[in-house]
């Protein structure tokens, strides 16, 4: 049965218990009646039914080494890795309906997450199953509290600990080359001419893998070298530039970090890849000076879309600007498109010095004690500061469209790294003094 809402889900899990308790369905002992929902249910898993949630409480209650249990495990395993994203949705559903009353629910669902790992064998399908959970958590009730709990095991299963930081280059496997430019997220990889460039001898890339996945990247870092800060990505990724030597290099430039598994989301070891990063590169390159990113602003134009004019008068150089903008409930979105049609033409400086002010404010603005753009809200996490904004940086159409092509620098300094985490934990970011004079 495929169930095309997800709504729809736990009322189908609800009425296949209720089919499951009409009589004759129960009758004997209580071992006779379990064994007969273990073995319905077994039936319903090889065919196109949804599971009984009263025998899928086995799954949560007996020990993880019950036998039944687990044979159930391994089937519910099976199905739900052939499965389509609604029969997928409807399948959770099956889960939440069956754990919801079981109080008092302890490990109850840990020991759920355990089962299932355990009998797939397959640390993939954990991180897949909260990917979807975290899908459709706001549509099946109750399905955020297994999300949590699955979220607390695999932040003990992937800590930072277990990792392996890889280089790639060219002579990687082709397979693990085609895996970078699938999960690429921040400049797109547009052919095998881009990769090579990307890997060449004078870059490098790295990447953290889990040994249980050991063919996923789950982050990676694409790195740059230059004589001085970059601050034009065009320039960096051009798949025609011609290969240097990395003796003149003093700036290493961290200028894509990308995540690739949905499913590890708010499990954060992207901290810990820079800093081994970091230490590699010096063990490498000693002559290596400065570490710096050439970084996004994503929220930027979604942010400056939705500002009064009350909000943003007072950033605005021009006193004619202030004055018009003042009492323009619309002006934040009128200087987006101002700013989006200036970065493709010859901006005027006023305008230039306006886009740029805007953006450093915005940089700096803290919600709940952080960053709102979640880019900022990493670097400046992980104890990086706000060292420069470049107009003009990221020509890309996406470029233009999340942040005007503008980007920010963030300077890291191993020595400095505490201390500016502290400063942002009291709510004053890092920032240097070229922006904040602007």
């Amino acid at each position: 049965m495929s169930i095309a809402d997800p709504k729809l889900a736990v009322r189908a899990a609800e009425q296949a218990g209720a089919d499951a308790g009409q009589p004759g369905a129960g009758a004997g002992s209580a071992p006779s009646r379990a064994a007969g929902l273990l073995a319905r249910l077994g039936r319903w898993l090889e065919r196109d039914h949804l599971p009984d949630p009263e025998a899928l409480r086995a799954l949560y209650e007996a020990s993880l080494t019950d036998g039944g249990a687990n044979q159930l495990a391994r089937q519910w395993s099976d199905r739900y890795r052939a499965a389509g994203a609604d029969e997928r949705c409807a399948l959770l559903a099956c889960l939440v309906r069956a754990g919801v009353d079981i109080e008092p629910r302890g490990d109850r669902g840990a020991r759920l997450f355990r089962r299932l790992y355990a009998q797939s064998d397959r640390l993939e399908l954990m991180v897949e199953l909260r990917a979807d959970m975290l899908r459709w958590r706001n549509q099946v009730a109750g399905l955020s509290v297994l999300e949590q709990e699955l979220a607390a095991l695999l932040s003990n299963w992937f800590d930072v600990g277990m990792l392996e930081l890889r280089h790639i280059n060219w002579d990687s496997p082709a397979s693990l080359l085609e895996k970078l430019i699938r999960y690429e997220a921040v400049h797109e990889i547009r052919s095998w001419d881009d990769m090579r460039r990307r890997v060449a001898s004078d870059r490098r890339c790295y990447a953290f893998f889990h040994p249980r996945m050991s063919d996923v990247p789950l982050i990676f870092v694409e790195v740059a070298f230059d004589g001085q800060m970059s601050a034009n990505v065009q320039a960096l990724i051009d798949p025609v530039r011609p290969v240097d030597g990395l003796d003149k290099a003093r700036w290493a430039i961290f200028y894509s970090i990308s995540n690739t598994q949905r499913g590890l989301r708010g499990i954060s070891f992207g901290n810990f890849l820079l800093k081994r990063v970091i230490e590699e590169l010096l063990d490498e390159l000693p002559q290596l000076k400065s570490f710096a990113t050439l970084s996004p602003i994503p929220g930027f134009a979604d942010w400056l879309g939705r500002q009064s004019g009350e909000a943003i008068h007072a950033l605005l150089p021009d006193k004619a600007e202030r004055q018009a903008a003042a009492a323009d409930a619309q002006a934040g979105a009128r200087w987006l498109e101002r700013l989006r049609l200036a970065a493709q033409g010859d901006a005027p400086d006023a305008v230039r010095r306006s886009g740029l002010r805007l953006a450093a404010h915005y940089l700096t603005q803290l919600r709940g004690g952080e960053p709102l753009d979640g880019v900022a809200r990493f670097h400046l996490g992980n104890g990086a500061r706000i060292e420069r904004l470049n107009w003009m940086a990221d020509a890309s159409a996406r470029g233009l469209e999340q942040s005007c092509g503008m980007m920010v620098n963030y300077v890291y300094e191993p020595d400095q790294l505490d201390e500016n985490r502290a400063r942002l934990a009291a709510g004053k970011p890092r920032v240097s003094r070229s922006v904040q004079w602007l």
